[in-house]
């Protein structure tokens, strides 16, 4: 069975190829369209992943949609009719937006494929957000939680998967939340209040929350409130996404937690305002944990298992994630790299094998890595061209000598190696690495690399086998940890050493770097370790503010040239910039 998987319309846009029951490849719209979020149909993921595996449209079994865009317009038209006549203004461009791609998608893979629509399938959003988080795990037997902002109808859903000794699956989802109560919701609306762009600066409120104190709680509490049932409602009366699309909160809103930041106005956190802004962060933080640790628990009692895998959008907040683990009596939490929409195009395709056509199960590769390859050649071309002397290493022994050699004298550079990664995480193939060791380089990365804001915090990768030396990782923690998906603590005696991954709380979103997954990182943080003692490098992904993650060798040369970055790196390729004088090891500086 060859089938193709397809995420579109709404946000992360991605095509997901899986081939006889095993993914082939797998990547977002943005990496190469070069448009961040890109939400438009992926063509040209699609003709990549079909290119990448030699096959024509024709030769495809199937073509699986994430959702069902027929019941999404149900929703929207049911949703219109009730907010009227508040919803007037809305409802001419929800309609134009939604009767437009939205709507026929069955047509438009159609004709942009060339395939017939009886090869055209369609799961519904929350199956394609399980199937991605249980049918890429190990579990055997696991509880299913996932929630986002909304699919069709549905923002949150319980159930459980399961493989039987004979190579069937099963995914059922017991009982779900429906729109407008949304988890996702709650904390997208909380995100456009602190202005943050909605779908994308949800991280940046969960950084923000380590600065503040959670003194608006009660209130937040008050908003987000369990029913008797065991479910989550909202007070609508806060909100307005439901019944306007100017904005996502209501007067009511404002009247507690005060007036709105401009996305314009910068933030400082030195100010009344922006200290309030970071005490409403950490208490929608909070309360956001709080609800998803009640849910988990009263989940694991209901269903006795000891593996939860989580899906959607919410579950990429890994400082909820670490306390589910901690708290819920789970004894492991799975999350794949990309739970969120981009995701649900290999959740799709893996669904519609294993659950639509029977297919058997087969064990799927436990990585993040489906994208495009690099090609070192393409750098050195390039980097000739602009007259910069180019390094080839002999051997990867070599390179990792020389690229941590680099790293300990304080460089920054930018790592290239292998097929990019699927999800909105830089794990080793697409990264920027520098030393962990003083906040300088914090602030020197987020001022001349990233340009972003000053609060923004990166992550520390550590080899899977030192990892509890450094951090605070509970039973489960290096499984949550392969892909970034939760936050820990540093151990205190770490964490002066650690100055430029350790939050302002004293936590990290570590990734655990194992051998197997990652030989060539895993080999530099080893290399790392034997200059300064500490085999951790500081990890965040390779791009600039406001862009996608690089995919190809072209994209991070640009990216160098553009940046404070001293160092790039594709396969066995080396290109630097003239280095500057006076430069000292970074654990020297700091010691």
């Amino acid at each position: 069975m060859r089938i193709l998987g397809i995420s579109a319309h709404y946000h992360d846009s991605a095509a997901a190829l899986v081939v006889d029951g095993l993914p082939v490849c797998a990547i977002q719209e943005e990496r190469l369209s070069r448009r961040k979020n890109d939400s438009a149909f992926p063509l040209a993921a699609v003709e990549w992943c079909l290119d990448e595996a030699g096959l024509e449209p024709e030769e495809l079994d199937a073509v699986v949609f994430y959702e069902k865009p027929m019941r999404k317009l149900e929703r929207i038209l049911v949703t219109a009719l009730r907010a009227f006549p508040r919803s007037w203004r809305s409802f001419p461009q929800a309609m134009k937006n939604t009767l437009g791609e939205k709507a026929w998608v069955k047509g438009i893979i159609a004709s942009r494929l060339g395939v017939p629509a009886r090869k055209i399938l369609f799961t519904e959003h929350h199956q394609s957000h399980a199937a991605a988080a249980f049918l890429t795990s190990p579990a055997r037997e696991a509880a299913i939680l996932t929630a986002d902002g909304v699919g069709e109808w549905a923002t949150l859903t319980e159930g459980r998967g399961s493989r039987s000794p004979d190579g069937g699956c099963a995914i059922e989802l017991l009982r779900e939340l429906r729109f407008p109560h949304s988890l996702g919701m709650f904390y997208s609306t909380f995100t456009a209040y602190l202005g943050f762009e909605v779908n994308e600066g949800e991280y940046k409120v969960m950084g923000l929350a380590s600065y503040g104190e959670p003194r608006f709680a009660e209130q937040v509490r008050a908003i987000l409130r369990p029913t008797a049932d065991g479910a989550l409602e909202l007070d609508l009366g806060y909100f307005d996404f439901h019944l306007s699309g100017r904005r996502a909160w209501s007067s009511r809103l404002v009247d507690v937690f005060g007036p709105p930041r401009s996305p314009g106005h910068p933030l400082d956190l030195a100010t009344p305002d922006g200290k309030r802004f970071a005490d409403v962060a950490a208490s929608v933080q909070r309360v956001l944990e709080d609800r998803l640790v009640e849910l988990t628990r009263a989940l694991r009692r209901e269903t006795g298992l000891r593996d939860l895998c989580l899906g959607g959008g919410v579950a990429l907040n890994g400082c909820a994630n670490a306390r589910i683990l901690n708290e819920s009596g789970f004894e492991r939490v799975f999350v794949p790299p990309a739970p969120g929409d981009a995701g649900c195009a290999l959740g799709a395709a893996l669904y519609a094998d294993r659950i639509h056509f029977g297919g058997r199960d087969r064990p799927v590769p436990d990585h993040a890595y489906w994208g495009c390859p690099v090609d070192a050649g393409e750098l050195e071309r390039l980097a000739r061209e602009d007259g910069l002397e180019v390094e080839l290493a002999p051997g990867d022994r070599a390179l990792v000598e020389r690229v941590a050699e680099e790293l300990a004298n304080g460089r920054i550079v930018g790592w290239m190696d292998g097929r990019c990664e699927l999800g909105p995480r830089a794990l080793g193939n697409r990264s920027i690495l520098a030393s962990p060791a003083s906040a300088d380089m914090r602030d020197r990365l987020n001022r001349e690399v990233k340009f972003r804001e000053e609060f923004r915090p990166f992550a520390p990768a550590v080899p899977a086998g030192v990892a509890d030396r450094y951090f605070e990782l509970p039973p489960g923690g290096a499984r949550l940890g392969r892909f970034m998906s939760g936050v820990f603590p540093v151990r205190p005696e770490w964490r002066s050493r650690l100055g430029a991954v350790t939050h302002v709380d004293g936590t990290a979103r570590v990734q655990v770097v194992d051998p197997e997954v990652s030989p060539r990182f895993h080999a530099l943080l080893l290399a790392y370790g034997a200059r300064t003692g500490i085999p951790v490098l500081l990890n965040t992904s390779f791009n600039l503010s406001g862009e996608p993650i690089v995919a190809r060798a072209v994209e991070g040369y640009s990216t160098f040239r553009r940046s404070g970055i001293d160092l790039v790196v594709a396969g066995r390729c080396i290109v630097a910039k003239a280095r500057a004088s006076g430069v000292r090891r970074e654990e020297e500086a700091v010691s």
